[in-house]
């Protein structure tokens, strides 16, 4: 099927936040302001609906719980993975992380920031959130012709030949139940996340049936897309999505140093889908706010549609293997993951505390970088709201 387009206040003295000196009237949004390029227009919290004082308590629980050290990220991926994982070695660029930065956006106007917005850092995961988007795309643009079709009618070759992989749709790689087999950019898929005494030898499961998190299958869906787009995915991504919504020149989305291929005698890098083996997305709060924004009016910018109408509807609807988890977007689905926000709330999220939150009941994105406590932070915001 195919779609058509802080005044913050604080006790502490170290808390970094900003002061808005506005005059205060009754709480007025305008849901339709949209940041231009290079600017963009704060609010007081009490007038986009917030409790001064519990909304500074909001983003000092943030900065508390914010998880910087060690800065070196190669460590903390070697830390976190090497030890586990067989052969495991760092493939793309890696960027170390300074400080926690964050935002939280309502109506369109910045309520709350700390930290360095304008500095990318990696976001991980999160851009895997970013890569559903880019499906989205290709669906529309005819592409691909249904996400329920096998990816082996597009994509030609290897990838997807025999009777387990040959049956694997586009759906089954968005919603991570492929339980695709083999070996990309020379990691085996069995390799990430390793489960049982011998995962090598295991049962494999049919397509759509069995969830695993596995940036190995992820960065085979960043290929397919690749070769049936046939053009880098960073170029689309800044050409329909980036450049529109005024995001800046300074993030990056790489691959690895062995995942380039030839497509129509040119010379392509195929990028990943997350910082797992080094890569991914490199990008600043800012830019992330900007994307946030953007799906949080679903996808129309301004007067402009930039996203196909009805794609998040889809993208956030849950998968039958796992019902917290959509098209790379995780899922509030029955408020079990946050009790406090509402059951339609979603969010795209990365290793290290690196977040993208999106809640269209209460019209609020909130980035955070480097805090892992999200439940803790929405909960808190949302409680800021409320005692409005």
């Amino acid at each position: 099927m195919r779609f058509s387009r802080l005044l913050m206040l604080s006790h502490r003295p170290w808390l970094v936040v900003a002061v808005f000196a506005f005059t205060l009237v009754a709480p007025a949004i305008a849901a339709d302001y949209v940041p231009p390029p290079h600017e963009w227009q704060r609010r007081a919290p009490a007038q986009a609906g917030f409790d001064a004082k519990r909304l500074a308590e909001a983003v000092a629980h943030a900065q508390e719980t914010a998880v910087v050290v060690p800065s070196d990220l190669r460590v903390v991926l070697n830390e976190s993975y090497g030890k586990r994982e067989p052969d495991y070695r760092i493939l793309g660029p890696v960027t170390p992380r300074a400080q926690a930065s964050g935002m939280v956006v309502r109506g369109g106007y910045i309520v709350a920031e700390w930290g360095d917005l304008e500095r990318p850092d990696m976001t991980f995961s999160v851009v895997k959130s970013y890569l559903s988007t880019l499906a989205g795309l290709a669906l529309d643009d005819g592409h691909i012709a249904s996400l329920e079709q096998p990816v082996a009618r597009s994509v030609p070759g290897e990838w997807f030949e025999g009777p387990h992989n040959s049956a694997i749709t586009w759906t089954h790689l968005l919603h991570q139940t492929s339980d695709w087999s083999g070996t990309l950019w020379e990691v085996a898929d069995w390799a990430d996340r390793p489960e049982g005494d011998d995962p090598a030898r295991r049962t494999l499961h049919a397509p759509g049936t069995h969830y695993k998190y596995n940036d190995v299958r992820i960065n085979l869906l960043a290929y397919s897309l690749l070769q049936v787009v046939r053009e880098p995915l960073p170029q689309v991504l800044k050409r329909r999505v980036m450049d529109p919504i005024g995001a800046s020149s300074t993030w990056r989305w790489h691959g690895y140093e062995n995942s380039w291929v030839d497509l129509d005698g040119l010379r392509m890098q195929s990028v990943s889908g997350g910082g797992h083996f080094g890569g991914g997305m490199v990008i600043s709060t800012l830019d992330h706010a900007r994307f946030g924004l953007l799906v949080e009016r679903d996808g129309v910018w301004a007067t402009q549609r930039l996203l196909p109408a009805g794609w998040f509807a889809q993208a956030t609807r849950p998968s039958p293997a796992k019902a917290d988890y959509g098209y790379l977007w995780w899922l509030n689905t029955g408020r079990i993951a946050i009790p406090a926000a509402p059951e339609s709330a979603f969010w795209a999220a990365g290793f290290g505390g690196n977040f993208v939150y999106i809640d269209r009941e209460h019209d609020l994105v909130i980035v955070l970088r480097w805090t892992p406590d999200l439940a803790g932070v929405v909960t808190r915001t949302l409680a800021a709201l409320e005692a409005h």
